[in-house]
């Protein structure tokens, strides 16, 4: 599954592209810090998993909501839990506080088959 990382602390990104290694299935196809690059990103790539930091440099990922395909499934990966039912309200599959261990993300990523969650709604 084609996957974006968005978040703005490169060692977060770092973390979850080595916990995402030991599933190959989800294959890492861009990655962005800030908001621009970003919305940039979500509007040109193919993909179907975006994992979602929610306080980003310039904004927050809820400004981007509306350039996620509507196919695309959202895991919000955060340090905030205060955004967590705003979150579901727009159909994230799941979110994940960090910092984020090896078994919360698998069992994120078992959530990420085909019909196991409506489309997002952003």
């Amino acid at each position: 599954m084609r996957t974006l990382i968005i978040d703005d602390e490169p060692a977060a990104r770092d973390d979850l592209r080595r916990l995402l290694s030991a599933h190959p299935e989800f294959e890492v196809v861009g990655e962005a810090g800030r908001l621009a690059d970003a919305e940039a990103l979500l509007t040109t790539a193919e993909y179907q998993l975006v994992l979602l930091d929610v306080e980003l440099r310039g904004g927050t990922s809820f400004d981007l909501l509306p350039h996620v395909r509507p196919e695309a499934r959202v895991v919000f990966v955060t340090a905030h839990s205060q955004y967590a039912v705003r979150a579901f309200e727009v159909n994230a599959l799941d979110y994940l506080v960090k910092p984020i261990t090896a078994a919360r993300l698998e069992a994120a990523l078992r959530r990420v088959e085909p019909n196991s969650a409506p489309p997002f709604a952003g």
